[in-house]
């Protein structure tokens, strides 16, 4: 056994470093030498064997990288030495009186600089001891910042042991966090198929999802550092910064490719002409150049001010703004339904780019800055890709401009359009009619929890709806083989395997019907407090705001979203469609699942660790429909805690507050 075991441990260490030198080959390098199939496989093998023996698990395995139990708030970590800001400049004069002033101080003809791209996303400080990641913080006030370890340890370009036989006692490692706009754009793409509101930018979104209290969503955000320098260090690592920085690359750390060592005022120059020139082709957000004296001798003797080191300048990119004038202000339905007003423009270039629209975000956003059709506006590429109206020069506004105000009527479906009480958003209720949300509507009505139609992805429904064969999602259940031959990667075989699942998903429940209609407002929990509530689809659609208000947990601004939804007649008419498809649920009296009434009324229960005869999902659906709640964390107001294999740190919870523990078998008993 004692055999086995050790076996085993030298197995694991082993794929850890597989594991690791791969992610640094992906996430650090850009250069993978393994399929996905194969990363997964090992990683499968690696989870397998730290399952079967407990005690092999490490705090700096790669299986860890997931993330843990959300947080209730950070807490504060100091940094060893202080983060500082920079001085900014935003002219070449600025420039030269700053070198001037580190040419008298350090009494030399030329100043030897390292340039590095201004990363727009956000600072950190990783904190190791003897080589493992101890810690992370955000600049905070640049002595102290919010203690983001967890959510630090998800992001695989940070090694969590520095790639050396001889590390440092202790040392600070500092770099920016962002997400790479090729990532952004598949992050939004994700967003927007969920129906969920994508992020405005790259900087907001990397800011955002690190600074998350529950670090398993900042492990599903694409987060990439690029490491800039060094704080408090137990030994020399290098005389310069660029030899500094050569050391983080070794250690595994990422340093940004424009890096490079600049001489004098000329080299600088050159330096951030280059930065503006290539900046659109650069796959993440920069907004200036900052040069550093490389020797790091120099930066002891100029030391800094109270805000900003001496040795470093921030050199700003030029703002990327033009003036046009307004030509029209057009509605714009997204595919959530969300209505956008936009500026159609006089084209105008703006940062080597021809713009000819602009957002203008929401109606609130237009009445705040008071753009009015006609109107001359500063127009900027915020982000230096999406272009939106800065403001308006009113002193040569058109004397018969007038405000713009949102249309009623939904302009690619007719539609009505509203406006939710607690959204700044409009929005066309013709949520299972309209073209212009035809993709999103589609993509989240055959979604696991909806109807859970297998096959049915993105790609796939995007030729479907391109060559005219689905409208609705009620067309989807009139698709015949000859309908799906043809389209890419659909033979025969491909062909019935689909159909046969579109056939399925004919038998469903009335919760999930409901949720897949993409309501507004209406997730999962919601839609099944409806189900239960009215027992029928008609009641539902008969209700009135006062009867939706009813509902446990649905609110005015739900039970508006609700009233609205069903009052739509081109709803209804896909709702027909969809029924005189054969798409069909038990009765009112199936909630109640036999005999078992309601009897967890009341009841709050939390999940925790792999059931063998159920998923998570199943589990929940067994407990809401005999009257009990799930949550996701245990307190003293918990019940219950069911308890699967490899629980985590919750069923330790629940003991410690002498909460019921129910294995596998009791709660089959509970809730059979």
């Amino acid at each position: 056994m004692a055999e086995d075991h050790d076996s085993a441990a030298r197995r694991a260490e082993t794929l850890r470093e597989q594991i690791e030198y791969h992610n640094h080959r992906y996430y650090v390098l850009d250069d993978p030498e393994i399929s996905d199939a194969e990363y997964d496989r090992l990683m499968s093998e690696l989870e397998a064997i730290e399952r079967e023996y407990p005690d092999l698990q490490t705090a700096y395995s790669p299986t860890q990288r997931v993330g843990s139990e959300p947080l209730a708030e950070f807490a504060e970590l100091a940094h060893g030495e202080p983060m500082l800001s920079l001085a900014n400049a935003f002219s070449e004069e600025a420039l030269e009186d700053f070198d001037r002033r580190l040419r008298e101080a350090l009494d030399v003809q030329r100043v030897e600089y390292v340039g590095e791209p201004k990363l727009d996303g956000l600072s950190i400080n990783l904190t190791y001891e003897r080589g493992r990641l101890a810690g992370a913080a955000t600049r905070g006030d640049g002595r102290v910042g919010e203690d983001i370890t967890a959510n630090a340890r998800t992001i695989r370009s940070i090694p969590l042991v520095l790639l050396t036989d001889e590390p440092p006692e202790r040392v600070e490692v500092r770099g920016e966090v962002v997400i790479r706009r090729s990532d952004f754009d598949r992050l939004n793409d994700q967003r927007l198929t969920r129906g969920e509101k994508p992020f405005a930018n790259p900087r907001n979104a990397a800011a955002g999802s690190l600074r998350q209290l529950d670090s398993r969503v900042t492990a599903r955000r694409p987060l990439t550092l690029f490491v800039f320098g060094i704080g408090e260090c137990s030994r020399t690592l290098a005389g310069t910064h660029f030899g500094v920085l050569d050391v983080l690359r070794q250690w595994g750390f990422r340093v940004n490719e424009r890096v490079e060592k600049v001489s004098g005022v000329a080299g600088c120059m050159d330096y951030h002409d280059r930065l503006i020139e290539d900046r659109d082709s650069l796959d993440y957000e920069i907004d200036g150049a900052v040069y550093k004296v490389n020797d790091r001798g120099a930066w002891r003797s100029l030391g800094t001010t109270a805000r900003a080191p001496r040795w470093a300048l921030a050199h700003k990119l030029p703002a990327r703004e033009a003036t046009t004038r307004v030509e029209a202000i057009i509605p714009s339905v997204g595919r959530t339904g969300v209505i956008t007003p936009v500026a159609d423009l006089d084209p105008v270039e703006v940062g080597g780019v021809t713009v000819s629209r602009a957002t203008l975000h929401n109606l609130d956003e237009v009445h705040r800055k008071d753009v009015r059709e006609g109107d001359m506006v500063m127009v900027r590429r915020a982000g230096d890709v999406i272009p939106e109206v800065v403001s308006v020069i009113e002193s040569r506004r058109p004397e018969d401009a007038t405000p713009w105000s949102m249309p009623a009527q939904c302009p690619v479906c007719g539609s009505e359009v509203v406006r939710i009480d607690d959204e700044a958003a409009h929005r066309c209720m013709g949520g299972l009619y309209c073209p212009a949300q035809r993709m999103g509507a589609l993509m989240h009505f055959v979604s696991r929890r909806a109807m859970d139609i297998d096959g049915l992805g993105e790609k796939l429904i995007e030729q479907l709806v391109e060559r005219e064969r689905v409208s609705t999602a009620a067309d989807l259940y009139r698709l015949t083989r000859s309908d799906l031959l043809g389209l890419e990667r659909m033979g025969e075989k491909s062909s019935d395997n689909l159909l046969q699942a579109i056939d399925e998903s004919r038998e469903t429940t009335l919760p999930r019907f409901l949720y897949a209609l993409g309501i507004n407002q209406v997730g999962e929990v919601t839609a099944r407090s409806l189900a239960e509530h009215f027992g029928s689809l008609e009641a539902l659609m008969r209700a009135d705001e006062e009867s939706l208000t009813r509902v446990p947990d649905v609110g005015p601004v739900v039970a508006e979203a609700v009233r609205r939804f069903f009052g739509q007649s081109h709803n209804r008419e896909v709702i027909d469609g969809l029924i005189d498809a054969g798409v069909t649920w038990p009765g009112p009296q199936a909630f109640d699942q036999g005999s078992g009434g309601r009897r967890l009324e009341g009841k709050t229960f939390v999940l925790t660790g792999a059931l063998s005869g159920y998923t998570r999902d199943e589990a929940r659906a067994r407990i809401e429909a005999l009257g009990g709640r799930v949550t996701s964390s245990v307190s003293g107001n918990t019940d219950y805690v069911v308890v699967g294999e490899d629980p985590g740190s919750k069923r330790d919870r629940a003991g410690q507050l002498g909460v019921t523990l129910l294995d596998e078998a009791g709660f089959e008993e509970l809730t059979g």
